[in-house]
């Protein structure tokens, strides 16, 4: 066994989740808050796209780079959402986002290059490059900044060998959006510096009070974006994403995909062409409505419990907390007691990286507000018992 493999850490949700549903066997009622899963369903004309590919007979290997009409269909998602004119050519469909971040890091970088990353930041970004043998230069992302990574922080942390600087945008755990003006200021600082900047939008479409934006508009010059059908087009099981880049990169994620992966899965593609159609995004446009209620629901609930929150998070579903004072223990140790006490699975912040993660947790408002309420209701009943 290599030490790069022997160096990758657990997702730590994982494990509470398994222990959720040990409890769950056992007869316990638990309120999940703890997965980036939406609740809902893949929309029907999806579903049902999905079915028509499979009658006939759609399950035999695509080409590396995904359907031809897919990768038409999400150019012409760009043009019609966000006005912008992509070339099929620069899209990639790969097995979700993470087989995306596979081919971006192991397109760009070499073992022993750095890459700067925010902190707290999705996990698998740090354990990915870990693996393939870079360094990650981590800059503290903090609510003064809410939660964005700027370019002042970035040029202030630059050392030699870093090769790319990672962004998402909304982001997990925070919520954070960022702006084009502040995607454009990253973009120009990597570009000066001979480095790429690699954006992701997993959770694109899923802004409250911001615009929809997309980093595709900065140009397509030393610029990887990386999306998915997984969170806004509630398909995370289907196991579908995409990049766009470059085309001259884009042909070599080509060659890596043929190698890697094969292709992607052949009738969730089949049924991702009926993503963008207008019943499918009418359907998604009322669950996005549906999400800002919850936030708005659970902020100002976690807020009134003494959890510290600074200002309602502008995208994703999720709400990253500050502990309450005085309460003796971490993240991690919270976490698990209000698992096991109150029936109420939470994300420690240890998952997300080291700044000030044993004092915070993360919230996923991906439940109804009935059982946001319970959840409430059950933490405030453990929180006194513990004061």
């Amino acid at each position: 066994m290599t030490e790069r493999a022997r160096r990758v850490q657990p997702f730590h949700v994982m494990r509470l989740l398994g222990r959720a549903r040990e409890l769950e066997a056992q007869g316990r009622s638990i309120v999940h808050l703890e997965i980036g899963e939406p609740d809902f369903p893949t929309p029907e004309p999806i579903v049902e796209a999905g079915r028509a590919a499979l009658a006939a007979g759609q399950t035999h290997y695509t080409g590396a780079a995904g359907l031809p009409s897919l990768r038409q269909a999400i150019a012409g998602y760009y043009g019609q959402r966000y006005r912008l004119d992509l070339a099929p050519g620069r899209v990639l469909v790969t097995p979700g986002a993470s087989g995306a971040l596979q081919l971006v890091f192991s397109t760009l970088l070499e073992a022993g290059d750095r890459v700067v990353l925010g902190d707290p930041s999705y996990p698998c970004y740090r354990q990915v490059l870990s693996l393939m043998g870079c360094e990650c230069v981590a800059v503290p992302l903090t609510p003064e900044t809410g939660y964005r990574l700027t370019s002042e922080q970035v040029r202030a942390a630059w050392v030699p060998g870093i090769k790319a600087v990672v962004v998402a945008s909304p982001a997990n755990p925070t919520g954070a959006v960022m702006g084009l003006d502040e995607l454009v200021a990253l973009h120009d600082l990597c570009r000066s510096k001979g480095a790429a900047l690699i954006v992701d939008e997993i959770y694109q479409g899923l802004t409250y009070d911001v615009p929809d934006e997309t980093a595709l508009a900065l140009g397509d010059r030393d610029l990887y974006v990386i999306n998915s059908f997984s969170k806004y087009f509630g398909m995370t099981g289907w196991r579908l994403g995409w990049v766009a880049g470059p085309e001259d990169a884009i042909e070599v994620m080509e060659r890596l995909a043929q190698n890697l992966f094969i292709a992607a899965n052949t009738p969730a593609q089949h049924a991702a062409l009926a993503a963008f159609g207008a019943d499918t995004m009418a359907i998604l446009e009322a669950r996005r409505q549906r999400f800002r209620e919850r936030r708005d629901r659970l902020f100002p609930a976690l807020a009134a419990l003494g959890f510290q929150l600074s200002q309602p998070p502008s995208g994703a579903f999720y709400l990253y907390a500050g502990l309450p004072a005085g309460l003796g223990m971490d993240a991690m140790a919270l976490a698990t007691r209000l698992l096991e006490e109150a029936g109420v699975a939470v994300t420690p912040g240890q998952d997300f990286g080291d700044y000030g993660a044993t004092e915070h947790v993360r919230f996923a408002y991906t439940r109804d507000v009935q059982e946001l309420d319970e959840a409430v209701r059950r933490i405030a009943d453990d929180l006194a018992r513990l004061r």
